[in-house]
């Protein structure tokens, strides 16, 4: 826990990096819901 909070509140880089874990996770995820819907047969 001390690593985290020397990551989020230690230095700018640190925040940067975790911002940008972060939002690729939250990109591919908005992706991944986007394809499943996509695949989904659909009924008449």
């Amino acid at each position: 826990m001390d690593l985290w909070m020397d990551l989020l509140f230690g230095n700018a880089i640190g925040l940067l990096s975790v911002v940008t874990v972060v939002g690729a996770i939250l990109i591919i995820a908005y992706i991944a819901v986007m394809l499943a819907r996509k695949s989904r047969p659909k009924h008449p």
